[in-house]
């Protein structure tokens, strides 16, 4: 049951290595031919792609990075519940990348997916730009306002527009990654080594538009104007999609392979037919395609690997496994690179899972760490205060410093130790982010204990400001930009790369809600907190004033909790099994 490949067949008399002038992973160019290497993909492709990243994420940050003062400013907002909207409405935006990736792995392909919703996307950021400027949908509350009211209608459009954008980067960031990724031929060394260092200035040029989105326009939102500062994002928006269209001509693509979903249920439903078949001891006699491409669309062939074999099962060939037409029952008889897919999927979960707790560390830096800022004494010089929110720039110069310099330094130091080609194993990088991410919280305690201090020793209680400066933030959010280069940069390279070929954008979305749910715990967090606080009249931990809270006592809780969450990831790292892969990509006509 082999298919055709595509791929031109050398002749034994051309003097051209069409290995060479063609690429071997599968990709194909717009019009679905076989790419030719030295003129698609690689690096001459990565400009456009890399420059769709930053501007897109120019955009997102641009109202994510003070969004909690809009809402607090605006909608007159509490702090608690303003955090909440803003940890709910940001884990959104990394749940519907669910969505995009199954569209894109299981029918449209990366590029397509990527084009439809850029252009939602787009749509979401003109409405929230006309929620912001147009009378009687813009919120006229002041900050000073105490009893302003806001209408449902300027609450309606508002939260349509920010979740209408939620729905745009579920397309967008789920196989952006990816689909860079693509461009570089697995099959050769060259360009696969490449492939590493595209995912650092990936995250590079993602935290240049989060650069420009804390410090311009964090300071135009809150000195020019919100119309101003959601406009200038929206046009970054569409120049996201100018530059991603821009480059078509060159970009390779990837076929999708069918839903992955159904390919995992039917090694599910396999298994349990025939729960009571046992497995041979020579695994050679388990069901394969004897060809050297995978019978999935865009895939290698998986070894077998020992672990889980209840699902090994599903690959035993017994009589009932033909349909009443001859050929096999695809939810009776599964082959071995179709169940080692559902192995794979089930063996990164467990580091997937460990990755929410660094998720949760990551999203006080819009939320608690701004409203630790907004206390504290923000003036640089005699006329100019530099907005709390502004500060998520040391995070931003944190990962810009750090990125060639873990490119260009540490993984060359760290190859002559280990011996290993990318300088740490990608679970060995994240377990480093994991350690610099307890650090950021205990440096946040500290602070806020020395900020409390204050407070008490001069009975600062009812300032609005206290004379400490904001710039005592800054080593947190360079710890917190230091610990993204080792685990968020990790966490892009290692989903990609473990996950099966036909699902990488369904597993890089699944990598990504560790990012949302990171962002609903800590909303249940502070829920909770909040709650058993509070109880018999008293302030909390993070009240509306928080010279009388404690939320160095909620930093303190995050750095306990990440402690406990590397131990675990300790465990999980030692006891991971690395997913093999052998044969040619399929291609089929």
């Amino acid at each position: 049951m082999s298919q055709v490949n595509t791929r031109p067949i050398k002749s034994l008399n051309s003097s051209v290595n069409l290995d060479d002038e063609y690429t071997q992973d599968g990709s194909v160019d717009i019009n679905g031919k076989p790419s030719v290497r030295n003129k698609s993909g690689n690096l001459k492709a990565c400009p456009f792609i890399l420059g769709n990243e930053c501007c897109e994420r120019l955009a997102y940050y641009g109202i994510n990075s003070n969004l909690v003062n809009y809402l607090k400013n605006r909608f007159k907002q509490s702090n608690s519940t303003a955090a909440n909207n803003v940890t709910n409405w940001a884990g959104t935006c990394y749940i519907t990348p669910l969505i995009g990736a199954f569209i894109a792995d299981a029918y449209w392909g990366r590029y397509k997916t990527i084009a439809v919703f850029s252009i939602v996307y787009f749509f979401g950021m003109v409405l929230l730009t006309i929620s912001a400027s147009v009378p009687g949908l813009k919120p006229h509350c002041k900050q000073s306002d105490s009893n302003c009211l806001v209408t449902k209608g300027q609450s309606g459009v508002f939260f349509l527009s920010i979740y209408i954008i939620a729905l745009g980067t579920g397309g967008i960031k789920p196989c952006v990654s990816s689909f860079g990724a693509d461009q570089f031929d697995e099959t050769d060394d060259v360009e696969k080594k490449k492939k590493s260092s595209f995912f650092n200035w990936f995250y590079f040029s993602i935290n240049i538009g989060a650069l420009v989105a804390s410090s311009v326009l964090v300071w135009v939102q809150q000195n020019v104007g919100w119309e101003f500062g959601f406009g200038i994002p929206t046009v970054a928006m569409g120049i996201a999609v100018c530059s991603f269209f821009s480059g078509t001509r060159l970009y390779r693509h990837q076929k999708p392979g069918g839903s992955p979903l159904t390919r995992i249920a039917q090694v599910l439903v396999a298994s349990f037919r025939k729960w009571n078949i046992s497995v041979p001891h020579d695994k050679s006699g388990l069901y394969e395609f004897q060809d050297k491409e995978s019978v999935i669309e865009g895939s290698r062939k998986l070894q077998h690997t020992d672990g889980f074999l209840f699902l090994d099962k599903a690959a035993v060939e017994t009589v009932n496994d033909k349909s009443a037409v001859g050929s096999n029952n695809l939810w009776r008889l599964c082959t071995v690179t179709q169940v080692e897919e559902l192995k794979a999927v089930i063996r990164i979960l467990p580091i997937w899972a460990s990755g929410i707790i660094f998720a949760t560390v990551y999203s006080q830096m819009t939320t608690l760490f701004v409203e630790q800022g907004d206390t504290m004494d923000a003036r640089i010089g005699p006329n100019f205060e530099i907005p709390a929110a502004s500060l998520s720039i040391f995070d931003t110069l944190s990962v810009i410093f750090w990125v060639p310099v873990y490119d260009r330094l540490i993984v060359p130091l760290a190859r002559k130790y280990t011996g290993h080609q990318r300088g740490f194993t990608q679970l060995q990088r994240m377990g480093i982010g994991l350690v610099i991410s307890i650090l950021s919280m205990v440096v946040a305690a500290i602070v806020e204990i020395k900020r409390l201090d204050m407070v008490k020793e001069h009975n600062y209680y009812e300032r609005l400001h206290i004379p400490m400066s904001i710039f005592w933030q800054i080593p947190q959010y360079f710890l917190v930009g230091a610990a993204e280069i080792f685990t968020f940069i990790g966490q892009l390279e290692f989903f990609y790369d473990q996950a099966p070929d036909a699902m990488r954008s369904l597993m890089s979305a699944v990598s990504l809600t560790t990012v949302a749910l990171g962002n609903y715990l800590s909303t249940l967090l502070v829920t909770i907190v909040t709650d058993i606080t509070t109880r018999n009249g008293k302030t909390g931990w993070i009240p509306n004033n928080l010279n009388y809270g404690h939320i160095d006592y909620f930093f303190w809780l995050l750095a306990i909790l990440s402690g406990l969450n590397f131990l675990v990831y300790l465990l999980i790292s030692r006891w991971y099994t690395y997913k093999r892969a052998t044969g040619v990509f399929h291609v089929s006509k």
